[in-house]
C-alpha cells in the first residue's frame, strides 16, 4: 500500500513533462541536483530558528528597545468574574446585546458594566509594542541575510533561464532555500504565539502556500524561478519591518517616508515584475522547450494565488496612501493594523 502510493506521489508524469523522467536529473560528476529528501532538514533547522529567535528577542531586541525609549507600558488587569470569563474563553470576545442581557442577569451586572469588563479584557489579552518591537527587529534581521543570500545565489548562476528544468543545483542555491523554508516553517510553528493582526488569515494562507510553492519548485527542480521570485519580495518585506521599527520608536516622519518607499517597492516587486516577469515566463516559455504537465499547471496556479493575495495587500496599501496623502491619517497606522510582510510573496 505505502509503496504503491509512493509510486503514484512521485510518478514522472506528476513532476516532470512527458519527455524527461528523474533518469535525466540523477546525480553526475560535478553536478547536483535537487532532491526531496534535501528538505528533511528544515525541521530540525526551524526548531534552531526558534531557540535563536528566542535569544535573539531577549538579548538584542529587548535591550535595542530600552536604548531608544521603547517600553512596555503597565496594564491593569480586569477582575475576575467566572461567568464573563468564561463566555469569553469559550465563546465570543465580541457578545452580542441578547447575550450581554443574559450575562448581567447571571452576574449582577448592569450592561454598561459587563461591556466595559469585555473591552479591558480584549485589551488585556492585545500585544505590548515591546513584543511587536522585537517581532519586527527578528524578521528585519532576518530579510537583510536572506536578501544578501539572495543576492549571492543568483550572483552564481551567471545566466539564470528560469524556465529550463534541466539544470544542476548550486550550493549557495541549496543554503538559500533550505534557510528561507525553516524561516517559513518556524513562522507557521510560532502563528499561535506572534501577534496576530487584521490579516491573520491571509498570513496562514501565505505561510502555507509558500512552503507548498518552495517545497514543490524545489522537487520540480524550478529552483531558479524560486530563487527569483524569493529575492524580489525579500526586498520589500525589509522596508515593511523596517517602518515597523521606526513607527514603534515613534519616529513618525521617517516611517511615513519609508512607507512611501515601501509601496512603490511593493507594487514594483509584487504587481510588475512579479506577475509580468516571473509569471510570464513560467507560463508562456515552457511550452515551447517541453509539452504541458501537472506540475506546470500546479506550479503557475499557485503563483498565481500569491498574485491574487498581492492584489488584495496592494488594495490595502493604496486606501492607506490615499488616507494620507488626501487626509490627515499617519501612514503608520496602517502598519499596526495589517501585516504585509513575509514572503515568497
Amino acid at each position: 500500500m505505502i509503496g504503491t502510493i509512493n509510486a503514484w506521489l512521485w510518478w514522472d508524469r506528476l513532476w516532470l513533462p512527458g519527455n524527461l523522467t528523474w533518469a535525466d536529473l540523477e546525480d553526475e560528476e560535478g553536478l547536483v541536483y535537487a532532491r526531496a529528501s534535501h528538505l528533511y532538514a528544515t525541521v530540525p533547522y526551524a526548531l534552531v530558528f526558534l531557540v535563536v529567535r528566542y535569544l535573539f528577542e531577549r538579548l538584542i531586541a529587548a535591550p535595542l528597545a530600552a536604548s531608544i525609549g521603547i517600553t512596555e507600558n503597565p496594564r491593569c488587569k480586569v477582575e475576575h468574574n467566572a461567568v464573563l470569563d468564561h463566555y469569553f474563553s469559550t465563546k465570543s470576545k465580541h457578545p452580542r446585546q441578547a447575550d450581554i442581557d443574559g450575562l448581567c442577569k447571571k452576574c449582577s451586572y448592569s450592561n454598561r458594566q459587563v461591556e466595559r469588563w469585555f473591552r479591558r479584557r480584549r485589551n488585556q489579552d492585545r500585544p505590548g509594542v515591546l513584543k511587536k518591537f522585537r517581532e519586527a527587529s527578528w524578521r528585519l534581521v532576518f530579510y537583510l541575510a536572506a536578501f544578501v543570500g539572495g543576492i549571492i545565489a543568483l550572483y552564481d548562476v551567471k545566466l539564470i533561464v528560469v524556465f529550463l528544468l534541466v539544470q544542476s543545483m548550486l550550493e549557495s542555491q541549496y543554503c538559500y532555500y533550505i534557510v528561507e523554508m525553516s524561516f517559513y516553517l518556524s513562522l507557521v510553528l510560532r502563528i499561535t504565539f506572534d501577534v496576530k493582526r487584521k490579516d491573520f488569515k491571509e498570513q496562514i494562507v501565505h505561510h502555507w502556500a509558500t512552503l507548498t510553492l518552495l517545497a514543490f519548485s524545489w522537487c520540480g527542480n524550478y529552483i531558479r524561478v524560486g530563487t527569483l521570485v524569493m529575492l524580489i519580495h525579500d526586498s520589500s518585506d525589509i522596508l515593511l519591518e523596517s517602518a515597523k521599527i521606526l513607527n514603534y520608536a515613534k519616529w513618525k516622519r521617517t516611517c511615513n517616508g519609508i512607507f512611501v518607499v515601501f509601496a512603490a517597492v511593493f507594487i514594483g516587486t509584487r504587481l510588475i515584475i512579479f506577475p509580468f516577469w516571473i509569471i510570464h515566463c513560467t507560463w508562456v516559455y515552457p511550452p515551447d522547450y517541453y509539452p504541458p504537465f501537472f506540475g506546470y499547471y500546479f506550479f503557475n496556479f499557485m503563483l498565481v494565488i500569491l498574485l491574487m493575495l498581492h492584489i488584495f495587500w496592494a488594495y490595502l496599501i493604496l486606501r492607506m496612501v490615499k488616507m494620507f496623502v488626501f487626509g490627515s491619517v499617519s501612514c503608520s497606522i496602517f502598519i499596526f493594523g495589517n501585516a504585509i510582510a513575509n514572503p515568497f510573496l
